[in-house]
């Protein structure tokens, strides 16, 4: 124990004794007083974004009519693998034209071949236009500005952290029957909110086995999403006070999660771009007709 907490420890101790201040301190204070004398700041474990899994280049990938790159051509899995993986986990299937999750039953603890989904080159000025649907009770999100990080755990080894340690999340959710939807402040956790920090307004994401239309523009920090209209529903700004703000008052604040603050506060790393992915959450959900369209 540092010699200034020893220190600190006695000066409370001694005031409750002798009830400095004017007036005698209760136990509670007194334990109180010295928990605020040695409480130290969280600190940013030891962390590494990986860089030597496979990419690749959209720029090779077809175009629509409307000049947006097809990143998903509805047959194969071109473009894309596990995150923190070389391949695509066994879990993500192709059904009807869509990429789908099937659902493990375990929620975030997932299964052995399951894991987030990245579109393998990262991106930083877009519009990334796609159709969901989710099964019910599902649970998923659209992620962007995705790194791969590991970071070392007590026992000094290197561990593949979850993709939305250091990405925003555009939420996929079945409002009506899953939880989540009810937790969070002001429905901040409903469909195309950025998740637990700006509800979507106004909240229009339709029943389960419906298609929903959503898009993400990110340009030079500034986001917006939008769901089944033209009209955004959410709209902020990376890299910003306001942006700071609002992971402080979030469960990636510096004090609940130092490593996701730290990574969140500057989204995209040096570059300021990362992978946009489709997250596992344990449920059956679809994702089809993806396109981005570059805005450098």
């Amino acid at each position: 124990m540092k010699k200034s907490v020893l220190l600190a420890s006695a000066a409370v101790m001694m005031c409750y004794f002798t009830s400095c201040g004017g007036g005698k301190k209760t136990t509670d204070e007194a334990a109180t007083a010295a928990a605020e004398t040695t409480t130290e700041a969280p600190t940013t474990p030891e962390y590494k974004v990986i860089t030597d899994l496979p990419n690749v280049d959209i720029t090779t990938f077809p175009k629509d009519d409307q000049g947006r790159y097809i990143i998903f051509d509805g047959k194969t899995f071109n473009g894309w693998r596990g995150y923190g993986k070389s391949e695509v986990p066994g879990a993500w299937t192709i059904e009807d034209g869509a990429i789908k999750i099937n659902g493990s039953g375990a929620g975030e603890a997932g299964a052995s071949n399951g894991g987030d989904l990245i579109f393998a080159d990262k991106l930083g000025n877009f519009e990334l236009e796609f159709e969901w649907k989710v099964a019910k009770g599902s649970n998923s999100g659209v992620l962007y500005m995705i790194q791969e990080v590991e970071s070392k755990n007590d026992k000094g080894e290197w561990q593949l952290e979850p993709s939305y340690i250091s990405a925003p999340e555009y939420q996929v959710l079945d409002n009506e029957n899953h939880p989540d939807a009810k937790l969070g402040k002001d429905g901040n956790r409903q469909s195309a909110s950025l998740y637990d920090m700006i509800p979507a307004k106004p909240q229009n994401a339709k029943a389960i086995g419906e298609w929903n239309k959503g898009k993400i523009m990110c340009y030079k920090g500034t986001v917006v999403h939008y769901l089944n209209s033209d009209e955004p529903c959410v709209e902020y700004h990376l890299w910003t006070s306001e942006w700071q703000k609002m992971l402080d008052n979030s469960k990636f604040s510096k004090d609940k999660w130092p490593l996701a603050y730290e990574l969140l506060l500057n989204c995209g790393g040096p570059n300021k771009e990362g992978y946009i992915g489709f997250q596992d959450h344990g449920d059956d959900v679809w994702y089809r007709n993806i396109t981005v369209k570059l805005l450098d």
